[in-house]
C-alpha cells in the first residue's frame, strides 16, 4: 500500500521549463484551478437571479457574504471594509482547498507550507505596506503600546517586534500542519482496514472497525476544514487591523 506521505507529492502534469526555471503545471495547480472554477460557478449561479425570495443557493451565498462581512467589520472596523474582497477571496480559496482535499484522489494544496506560507506573507506585507501608506513612519509606533512604563520599554519593544515578524510563520504553519496531520491519520487508519481485508475473510470482520473510525474522522476533518479556513481568515483580519488602527 502507498505511503501516507505519497498523497502530498507535487507531480507535474504539463512539464515546462523556461531558462532553467520550472514552471510546470502540477497537480497542485490543477486543484487550485478547480477550486477557483467551482467557487466562481457556484457564486455566479447562486446570485444570477438576485430574487427577493432567494433560492437555497442564493441563501448560501448571502449567508457567506454576510458572515464574512460581519467578520471584517467586527475585527477590522468600518474603515476595513476595503479589505472585504481580499478576506472573502482568501476564505473561499482556503475553504475550497480544505474541502476538496477530502475528496478521494484529490490533492490538498493547503497541506503544503509553500502555499500557506505565500498567503501568510501576502497578508504580512500588506499590513506593512498599507500601514506605512496610512500612517507613515508613525506605523512603527505599533511596537510600543501606549502607557507602557519607561523601565519596560527595552523589554516590550523586542517582544512586540518578534511577535509581529513571527505572524507569517504561525499563520501558515497552523493551517498546513492541521491539514497534513489529518490526512496522514486518515490514510493510516484506512491502511488498517485494507491490511485486514487482505488477510482473509476472518480478518475482514476486524476491518470494519477502522472503517467506522475513519467515517467518524472524516466528519471531524470536515469540521476542521471549515474551522481552519475561519481561523485563517479571522487572524488575517486581526493582523490587517494594524494597518488601520495602530493601537487597539
Amino acid at each position: 500500500m502507498a505511503s501516507p506521505i505519497d498523497q502530498f507529492v507535487v507531480s507535474p502534469i504539463a512539464p515546462l521549463d523556461i531558462l532553467g526555471i520550472d514552471i510546470s503545471f502540477t497537480n497542485s495547480s490543477l486543484w487550485m484551478l478547480i477550486s477557483a472554477v467551482i467557487s466562481v460557478v457556484f457564486l455566479s449561479l447562486a446570485m444570477r437571479h438576485k430574487a427577493m425570495v432567494p433560492s437555497r443557493l442564493q441563501v448560501c451565498a448571502e449567508m457567506l457574504y454576510e458572515f464574512l462581512g460581519s467578520m471584517v467589520s467586527d475585527n477590522v472596523g468600518s474603515k476595513g471594509r476595503q479589505y472585504f474582497p481580499l478576506i472573502f477571496t482568501l476564505f473561499t480559496f482556503v475553504l475550497m482547498g480544505n474541502l476538496l482535499g477530502l475528496v478521494p484522489y484529490a490533492f490538498t494544496y493547503t497541506s503544503h507550507l509553500i502555499v500557506t506560507g505565500v498567503l501568510a506573507l501576502m497578508i504580512f506585507f500588506m499590513v506593512i505596506g498599507f500601514g506605512l501608506y496610512n500612517h507613515g513612519l508613525k506605523f512603527f509606533s505599533l511596537f510600543l503600546p501606549p502607557n507602557v512604563p519607561w523601565w519596560l520599554v527595552l523589554f516590550i519593544i523586542p517582544i512586540e517586534i518578534i511577535s509581529f515578524f513571527v505572524r507569517p510563520l504561525t499563520l501558515s504553519v497552523r493551517l498546513f500542519a492541521n491539514m497534513m496531520a489529518g490526512h496522514i491519520i486518515l490514510k493510516v487508519v484506512v491502511s488498517f482496514a485494507v491490511a485486514a481485508a487482505s488477510m482473509g475473510a476472518a480478518w475482514s470482520v476486524l476491518g470494519v472497525f477502522p472503517v467506522l473510525i475513519n467515517v467518524g474522522m472524516m466528519m471531524f476533518e470536515l469540521l476542521v476544514a471549515v474551522i481552519q479556513a475561519y481561523v485563517f481568515a479571522i487572524l488575517s483580519c486581526v493582523y490587517l487591523k494594524d494597518s488601520v488602527d495602530l493601537h487597539h
